[in-house]
Formats: C-alpha cells, sequence, structure tokens
C-alpha cells in the first residue's frame, strides 16, 4: 500500500502540481483508509472492496466525522483508484457503485456591506500589529484571495504602482487580481513603516509577518480575524473564507460579469463560481419581500 501511495502522491505533485497542503490532505486520508483496512486483514489496495468502503464510510459517520468531510476522503479514494487503474496497479474500482454522502445543502454565509465596514475599522492603526492587520483584511476584502494565497503573498508578487497582485493559486496556477486605491494605500503605508520594524534584519520577502519576524500561518490569521470578529460583534464562526464570499457576493450585486468573477478568484470551473448567482437570487427575493405591498 505504502509504495503504490507514494507513486500517487507523486503523480499529484509532479503531474497535477497540487499545492503541499493539498497533498498533504491527500496523504493523511488515504492513510487513515490503510490503516483501517491494515486492522481488517486487508494489506493492498486490490484487496479492498465496496463493502470495505461502506464500512470504512460507516465507521466514519459513527464516530462524529461529517458529511463533507466524508465526501472529501471519498474523493481522495476515487481519485487514487484512478491512478492506481491508469497505471496497472489494480484490476478493479471498488467505487464504482458507491455514491458520495449526501451535503447539507446551504449557501456559503457572507457578511452585509455595514458588517464589511465594522470589520475593516476594528484594526488600531496606531500600532504596529494593528496596522499590519489593517492592510491584510483590505487586502483580503479588495481582493477576495482564499486565506493561503494572502498568507503566502511574498513582495515580488505586488505591483503597487498598477495596484495589481500576481496570485499563485491552486495547482500552483497564476492570475492577476486588481486591489483598490485604499487597499494599495494601507499596503504600503505597512511596507514603509511596519515591516521594518517586523523583520528584525531577518532575510525573507514573505510580506506580512507576524512579531518574530516569520510569515504568518493561516491557523494565525484566522485567530486574528476571529477576535476582531468577537470585538465588534460579529457572528463567531466569521473565518478569512466569510470575506472571500462577501467579496464575491458584493461584486455581483454591483454588476460583475460571472467571468470576470471566475477569474479573480481563481475558480478552474465557472460552476464554483455560479453558487454567487444563487447569493445574489435571495438577496433579490429578500429585497422583494420586503418592498411588495402583498410581501
Amino acid at each position: 500500500m505504502d509504495q503504490a501511495l507514494e507513486q500517487f502522491l507523486q503523480h499529484l505533485v509532479v503531474e497535477r502540481g497540487l499545492a503541499p497542503l493539498t497533498v498533504a490532505a491527500y496523504a493523511q486520508d488515504l492513510t487513515d483508509l490503510a490503516k483501517y483496512s491494515n486492522q481488517a486483514g486487508k494489506y493492498s489496495w486490490q484487496d479492498i472492496r465496496l463493502a470495505d468502503l461502506q464500512d470504512y464510510l460507516a465507521y466514519l459517520e459513527q464516530n462524529g466525522v461529517g458529511p463533507r468531510s466524508r465526501a472529501r476522503k471519498l474523493s481522495a479514494i476515487r481519485q487514487l483508484y484512478r491512478f492506481l487503474l491508469r497505471e496497472g496497479l489494480t484490476g478493479h474500482n471498488p467505487l464504482e457503485w458507491l455514491d458520495a454522502p449526501k451535503l447539507p445543502k446551504g449557501l456559503p454565509k457572507i457578511l452585509g456591506l455595514e458588517e464589511v465596514e465594522r470589520l475593516l475599522a476594528a484594526p488600531d492603526p496606531t500600532t504596529p500589529l494593528g496596522q499590519r492587520d489593517d492592510a491584510m483584511l483590505e487586502v483580503l476584502y479588495a481582493t477576495g484571495l482564499r486565506v493561503s494565497e494572502l498568507v503566502g503573498l511574498t513582495i515580488p508578487q505586488l505591483d503597487l504602482r498598477r495596484g495589481v497582485i500576481r496570485v499563485v493559486g491552486k495547482g500552483s496556477k497564476e492570475r492577476l487580481v486588481p486591489m483598490v486605491f485604499r487597499a494599495v494605500e494601507k499596503v504600503n503605508l505597512y511596507l514603509r513603516h511596519v515591516r521594518p520594524l517586523l523583520c528584525k534584519g531577518q532575510k525573507t520577502q514573505v510580506l506580512f509577518l507576524n512579531r518574530r519576524g516569520q510569515g504568518l500561518t493561516r491557523q494565525g490569521f484566522w485567530k486574528i480575524i476571529k477576535g476582531y470578529a468577537r470585538q465588534v460583534g460579529l457572528p463567531p464562526e466569521l473565518s478569512p473564507h466569510t470575506l472571500r464570499h462577501s467579496f464575491a457576493t458584493h461584486l455581483l450585486w454591483r454588476g460583475a460579469d460571472l467571468r470576470a468573477l471566475q477569474l479573480l478568484l481563481g475558480h478552474a470551473d465557472i460552476s464554483t463560481t455560479q453558487i454567487y448567482t444563487h447569493l445574489h437570487t435571495a438577496r433579490l427575493q429578500e429585497i422583494h419581500r420586503q418592498a411588495h405591498p402583498r410581501g
């Protein structure tokens, strides 16, 4: 199992160009299945049958693994077996008749315009870390970056004269994303007055640094944004992705083209972007309900 799994992970890195964090998630999901299968006396991917996978999914559900996580694990297993079949490392696909777990239907949570203003006004720009956070929140809402893209930004990716960022997204795909003037201004202030203090003489190209002069982690920024959410009375489940959803939805509200939005967000498939049209429709329905005399 280990050798075949290692070949698959190399395929994800070399041929598909997936990011290290994505490959690590695949590795964890498939290692979990391998351990479960070993305990059941199955020591090869060839040995696993449909009934084994059904038992595994039931085991995950009994142990509190939610439908989205089960669906993600199943997707990793499905892609592994496609690879094994293609490479001649197995002669069957046990997932051929296995359906993915049903996911709860729901639209992404977004902030209203007034809520975004409250969040962006939360950092104290008179302190170094407050000024850094001020710039980060402005960039996040101005560009709709994923949190991994935001914390991974480097100085060479910035073109502040033109007001654009060269973003390296999923699958190492690059895209140019424009920023509004306010975000450019705040990044300039951060670069001039704060980053030299945080850098502490270290040689690093990472844009946003922590107090030790190192790049912020995704988890570190999650804690920062949740702290500001609590400070201004916003929902505790607010995350960096909430601002990405809000960015996309607010652009649609103001007439942005769906194809342009797909490019800005870095979606490989426009069907992923279309979720925001449902949010747009839901808002129009709410406006209609409130404004109509018979609503």
